[in-house]
C-alpha cells in the first residue's frame, strides 16, 4: 500500500488535492447548463468519483509490503467505522449537488469561492477540534484571512449587473448552505481511519484507500434519493428525467465521469495526507480550492466581465487574501 512518509510529501499532495477540487467545476461547465442540466451531469460525477476509489484501492491501496491490501482492511473493519465513511458519503453528496446548482446559478467564481470557503473555515474548526494538530494560532489566523476573502467576493459578486437580485440571492444562499454542510463529511471519513499509523492501523479501523470506497458508495446510493429529487424539483428551469440522461451523448456523459474523477484523486490524496499533516490542515490546504475555482471562473470563463472597476480592486484583495491565508495554515503545521 503506497503511504505518505513525510510532512513536506503531505503537502505536495494537498496541494494536488486543492487544484483538483478547484477544477473539476469546469467540467459542469463544458457540459454547458443550457445543453446538459447539470443535474444529469451529476450521475456521471458520481460515478467518476466511485470507479476512480474502486482503481485505486484494488492499485495503489493493495500493492506493496506496507500496510493491510484493500480486500483484508474491508474485511476487519468495524460496523461503526463503515458506517462513518458511508455517513460522510451521504453528507457530502447533498452538499455538493447544492454546490453544483449554485455553480449552474452563480458560477465558479462565485460558488466556490462562498461555498467551499465556507467549508474550509467551518471544517477546519471541526476536525482540528476532533484531532488537534498544527498551532492552532496560525490555523485560524489563516481561516480568518479566508472569510475575509469570502466577503469580498460576495461583494463583488452583489456588483454585478447580470440576473435579478432574487437570482443572486438565490445563489449566495444555496451557497452558503452546501458550504456549512460540506464541513462536516470529512470529519466522518477521517474519524473511519487511524490518523496516527496507516502503516500498521488500529484493528477495526480502515486505511484511507477502503475508507475513500465505502465513502464513494454512500455517495453513490444517496444519489439515487438526492439528485432523483433534484430532477423532479429543480433550483433553476424546469424538470427533467432519466430518459434525458440516458439520451445524452458519449461526450457528455465523459466530461462528467471525468469530473468525478479528478475530484476523487483530490480527495483520495487529501486523506493520505492526513497521517502526517493532520485532518485540519489536510482538510484546510485541501479547500484552498477556493482559490483554484476562483481564477478559472474569473479569468478563463470571463465570469466577472462587465461589472464596476470596483470590482478589480475587491477580486484582487480576494485572491490576496486567500493565498495568505493558506499559506498561514501550511506554516501551521511545521
Amino acid at each position: 500500500m503506497f503511504i505518505i512518509e513525510n510532512y513536506s510529501l503531505a503537502v505536495v499532495f494537498c496541494f494536488i488535492t486543492m487544484l483538483c477540487w478547484g477544477s473539476w467545476g469546469n467540467t459542469q461547465k463544458l457540459a454547458g447548463s443550457r445543453v446538459w442540466r447539470y443535474e444529469l451531469y451529476y450521475w456521471d460525477y458520481v460515478i467518476g468519483v466511485l470507479l476512480l476509489s474502486l482503481l485505486a484501492a484494488f492499485t495503489m491501496g493493495s500493492v506493496g509490503e506496507l500496510g493491510r491490501g484493500f480486500v483484508d482492511d474491508l474485511l476487519q473493519a468495524d460496523a461503526s467505522n463503515l458506517a462513518s465513511a458511508l455517513i460522510g458519503g451521504v453528507i457530502f453528496n447533498l452538499s455538493n449537488i447544492l454546490l453544483s446548482a449554485s455553480v449552474s446559478i452563480a458560477g465558479m467564481s462565485v460558488a466556490f469561492p462562498l461555498g467551499v470557503g465556507l467549508a474550509l473555515v467551518l471544517g477546519v474548526f471541526i476536525n482540528y477540534f476532533n484531532a488537534p494538530q498544527g498551532s492552532p494560532v496560525f490555523l485560524f489566523l489563516g481561516v480568518l484571512l479566508v472569510i475575509v476573502a469570502i466577503v469580498f467576493n460576495a461583494w463583488a459578486y452583489k456588483n454585478m449587473g447580470k440576473g435579478g437580485e432574487q437570482q443572486k440571492t438565490k445563489g449566495i444562499v444555496i451557497a452558503i448552505v452546501a458550504g456549512i454542510m460540506m464541513s462536516f463529511f470529512f470529519r466522518f471519513i477521517a474519524s473511519s481511519m487511524d490518523l496516527q499509523n496507516f502503516e500498521c492501523p488500529e484493528v477495526g479501523k480502515m486505511t484511507p484507500y477502503t475508507a475513500m470506497v465505502i465513502f464513494s458508495i454512500g455517495i453513490f446510493t444517496s444519489n439515487f434519493i438526492f439528485n432523483t429529487a433534484a430532477m423532479r424539483r429543480p433550483f433553476v428551469g424546469t424538470s427533467t428525467s432519466y430518459g434525458d440522461y440516458f439520451a445524452g451523448s458519449f461526450r457528455l456523459h465523459a466530461v462528467g465521469i471525468l469530473g468525478g474523477i479528478i475530484w476523487g484523486i483530490g480527495n483520495l490524496f487529501s486523506l493520505l495526507a492526513t497521517e502526517k499533516a493532520g485532518a485540519a490542515i489536510s482538510y484546510g490546504l485541501g479547500q484552498g480550492a477556493t482559490m483554484v475555482a476562483a481564477f478559472w471562473g474569473v479569468f478563463i470563463w470571463k465570469e466577472f466581465v462587465g461589472g464596476p472597476k470596483i470590482n478589480r480592486t475587491l477580486l484582487t484583495c480576494m485572491f490576496i487574501l486567500f493565498l495568505s491565508g493558506i499559506g498561514l495554515i501550511i506554516y501551521a503545521g511545521l
